[in-house]
């Protein structure tokens, strides 16, 4: 049986008259992908805010392996094993592979005040765990720039699994990939979960989600729509209910009609 990293109970975020989410309940399993769904403006990126701890919450419960937390920080969540790959990957382009896996935390030697990176374990390090991940990085001296987007995603993954992450929150990491390399970051997505990782899968695309999820939660205007595990749910009804099955069904009857 697998354990229980987090979970969500009843979750609430407001500004004023403004709800940003609204009753938002799920779950997070080690070994397990957990897919939240919604279209822009459903209230993923609050969802995230408030695990990484960008955002406090301001309803329900927040439970980190059985303790109750409230995260006032990014620092905070991340040292609990809490760990946010954004879009923009937080990468420098121009930087090689190896330098962005460390991003600063480089392993060093000598003894103080005279250190200096160590370059030769650092470059191995990276190489290996990469390739833990499944990922064959030729020259980890290349910039990361050169890279395509499924293996910048990779190195992220890489980056945040070393880093001892308990639960790595992706952040719609196939948007902009082609269908080649959407494939490739569901891989490795499936490799962190197979990790032991409790992986939270922010996506707009239910095809993405539905062949590496074990359960979804489907946001609408900041409110759920629902949490299913697999087995509860079809891809059909995953999607109808993203769309909002009621304004899907008018939708394509205005469509006929102006046919």
């Amino acid at each position: 049986m697998s354990e229980t990293l987090l979970e969500l109970n009843d979750i609430g975020k407001f500004y004023g008259n403004i709800i940003a989410l609204k009753g938002v309940t799920t779950t997070v399993e080690a070994g397990q992908v957990t897919c939240v769904l919604g279209d822009n403006g459903a209230g993923k990126s609050t969802f995230i805010k408030i695990l990484a701890g960008v955002h406090e919450h301001d309803a329900g419960e927040l439970v980190f392996q059985g303790e109750e937390m409230n995260f006032t920080s990014p620092r905070q969540a991340l040292d609990r094993g809490i760990a946010a790959v954004y879009q923009d990957l937080a990468m420098v382009p121009l930087m090689s592979v190896w330098r962005n896996f460390w991003l600063g935390s480089e392993p060093t030697k000598g003894v103080w005040p005279v250190r200096w990176v160590d370059k030769a374990k650092s470059k191995r390090i990276a190489k290996e765990e990469m390739a833990k991940m499944g990922i064959d990085i030729r020259d980890t001296e290349q910039p990361v720039g050169t890279l395509s987007g499924g293996e910048r995603q990779s190195v992220a993954i890489a980056r945040a699994v070393y880093f001892g992450a308990k639960v790595l929150i992706l952040d719609e990491p196939t948007s902009a990939l082609g269908v080649k390399q959407s494939g490739v970051v569901l891989r490795y997505i499936l490799e962190a979960a197979k990790r032991g990782l409790g992986v939270i899968f922010i996506t707009h695309n239910p095809n993405h989600a539905w062949p590496v999820g074990d359960r979804f939660l489907i946001l609408n205007r900041g409110q759920s729509m629902g949490n299913f595990a697999k087995e509860e749910i079809t891809i059909d009804e995953l999607t109808s209910l993203m769309a909002g099955g009621a304004e899907l069904e008018e939708l394509q009857s205005e469509l006929e009609r102006a046919r």
